[in-house]
């Protein structure tokens, strides 16, 4: 796809996420809208992927280790088609096979199940150390949250992924620099997140993670690093798209119904220019 095609997908899938968690009435609209571009870089152009065969060998994989982001997750692969997009009516109800955190036992197209944060990103690590020892020529990508990278597990990770030089994983670091009681900066700062990941060994780059130019050259010259794992931070902020939320601090899980919902779109769309 091309870059302007790419842009109108992203839009789509914010009106997909935020009709989402409308519908159900609450949800974590913050981190879910902040990945927007990257999911659909990472679906729409990038990943070797195919939602008829979803646990096919050999595919590229994706793990949402900030499991608050899984609305965006789940509109992603309802755009792909991995299941009709009629279930985003179910998000998070009784019964779903999309709860409030991706689950690889109930949604298709889910490589891990999210639990505390830090986990998925030494599930990522597994799994790249398997495509490797298998000799497979795929990929691993995961995202992280920066409140999340206050874990020790995401730097004992960070450690090991680096000494098994893991050319085949490339991370994310969504950067929105709020988390559930506020600014990271006054919880545990993040302001010099780019030296940790050198220091532990990884190849780096930050970027606009809102621009999918950026995010396409970033991918572009992480896969072109094979002796060790990358992590692409991502500056961005923190439920972008959704504009009723974006000039808060109070928006890492919002209550809004689907007449808000709608509002919210029909503003986005004339900022956007549609």
């Amino acid at each position: 796809m091309e870059i302007n095609e790419l842009k109108r997908k992203a839009l789509q899938i914010r009106e997909m996420t935020i009709r989402e968690i409308g519908h159900f009435g609450s949800g974590h609209i913050g981190g879910s809208m902040s990945i927007v571009e990257m999911l659909t870089y990472l679906y729409y152009q990038e990943m070797r992927i195919d939602p008829k065969d979803p646990k096919k060998e050999g595919r590229d994989r994706f793990v949402c280790s900030k499991g608050h982001a899984g609305p965006a997750v789940y509109a992603t692969l309802a755009s792909k088609g991995y299941f009709p997009v009629e279930w985003l009516k179910t998000l998070n109800a009784g019964g779903t096979n999309l709860p409030s955190h991706c689950d690889m036992t109930k949604t298709p197209g889910v490589d891990f199940t999210g639990g505390s944060l830090g986990q998925g990103f030494s599930a990522a690590i597994g799994i790249a150390l398997g495509q490797k020892v298998k000799k497979e020529d795929s990929r691993t990508f995961v995202v992280i949250g920066d409140g999340e990278s206050q874990e020790g597990q995401i730097w004992e990770g960070a450690e090991t992924a680096a000494q098994w030089k893991l050319g085949n994983l490339i991370a994310f670091t969504d950067l929105n620099k709020l988390q559930l009681d506020g600014p990271t900066a006054d919880i545990v700062s993040m302001e010099n997140i780019d030296t940790r990941w050198l220091g532990f060994g990884w190849h780096v780059q930050r970027i606009n993670g809102h621009d999918l130019a950026a995010i396409a050259r970033a991918v572009e010259a992480a896969k072109e690093v094979t002796d060790r794992p990358s992590m692409i931070i991502m500056d961005t902020q923190k439920a972008h798209g959704f504009i009723p939320g974006e000039n808060t601090t109070k928006n890492h899980s919002m209550a809004f119904d689907e007449t808000v919902a709608e509002e919210a779109i029909k503003e986005l769309l004339e900022r956007e220019g549609e």
